[in-house]
C-alpha cells in the first residue's frame, strides 16, 4: 500500500462476515496490514469491537451500538442514554412485550447506551413505548435498537475522526444496513455490498457486485489493499 491509502470504516456483521454470520478469515490479513486507520463501526455492544480490535492486532478505533459509544486514541466517549433506554424496555416488557433473547442476555448484557430487542418482538408497542420515553426505534435488520434520538454511526464517525486529527471525508465506508446511512453521509466515499438493505444501497456512492466480505475485499483490493 502507498501513502495515499485512505483510513477505512467498516461495518462488522454483514460486512466482515460471511453468508453464515461468520467472520471471514480473510478479514486477519486485510486489516492488520492496512496503512492507515481502520474503525470498527457496528450496532453490536461495545466489547465486541474492542475484541475484534485486539485479535486483529489494530489500534481501538471503534464506533459501537450505533455511535452510542466512541472509542479513538484511547479516548472513550459516551452519547447515548442508557438508563432510559433500559426503563423503556422495562415498561415494554411490563405491559407484555417481550425483548426476545431467552436465557443468558449477551445481546445486552454489555451494552452502554441503548437496548437491543429482537425483531420478532411487538413493533408497535415497542414504538409507542419507546416514544412515551422520548427514544427512537432503529431497526437494523438484526434488532431493534431502543436509543437516545440523533446518536448514529455518522456522528460516532466525525467523533472518531477528530480525535484522530483527520477529516471524516478523508475515510471511506463499507456497509451493508440502514444504521449505515450516517456513517455513508460521513464519509467521503461509500460503499454498500450486494446484501445490503435497500436504505444502505440508495445511500452509498457506490454498489459492489460480491456479498458480505467478498464485496469489502473487493473495495478494499480496489484502494491497495491486500
Amino acid at each position: 500500500m502507498t501513502a495515499d491509502t485512505p483510513p477505512i470504516v467498516l461495518d462488522i456483521d454483514g460486512t466482515l462476515t460471511d453468508g453464515s454470520g461468520r467472520l471471514d478469515p480473510r478479514t486477519f490479513e486485510y486489516l492488520p496490514s492496512w496503512d492507515a486507520p481502520v474503525v470498527l463501526a457496528t450496532g453490536k455492544a461495545f466489547p465486541y469491537p474492542v475484541s475484534l480490535c485486539h485479535y486483529f492486532g489494530i489500534e481501538n478505533n471503534v464506533i459501537a451500538e450505533n455511535g452510542g459509544v466512541v472509542l479513538a486514541d484511547g479516548a472513550v466517549s459516551y452519547q447515548g442514554d442508557r438508563e432510559r433506554a433500559r426503563a423503556a424496555a422495562d415498561a415494554f416488557v411490563d405491559r407484555g412485550g417481550d425483548l426476545g433473547w431467552p436465557g443468558f442476555d449477551a445481546i445486552n448484557e454489555w451494552r452502554e447506551t441503548e437496548i437491543a430487542v429482537n425483531t420478532a418482538a411487538d413493533e408497535g408497542l415497542l414504538r409507542t413505548v419507546a416514544g412515551e420515553f422520548d427514544l427512537e426505534i432503529f431497526d437494523t435488520g438484526y434488532a431493534f435498537h431502543v436509543k437516545t434520538p440523533g446518536v448514529e454511526k455518522g456522528t460516532g464517525l466525525r467523533a472518531v475522526a477528530e480525535t484522530l486529527d483527520r477529516d471524516p471525508e478523508e475515510f471511506v465506508a463499507v456497509g451493508d444496513s440502514e444504521n449505515d446511512v450516517s456513517l455513508f453521509e460521513a464519509a467521503g466515499r461509500s460503499y454498500a455490498v450486494a446484501n445490503a438493505d435497500d436504505a444502505a444501497r440508495t445511500a452509498a456512492d457506490t454498489a459492489v457486485e460480491a456479498s458480505y466480505f467478498d464485496g469489502t475485499a473487493s473495495v478494499l483490493d480496489s484502494l491497495g489493499g491486500a
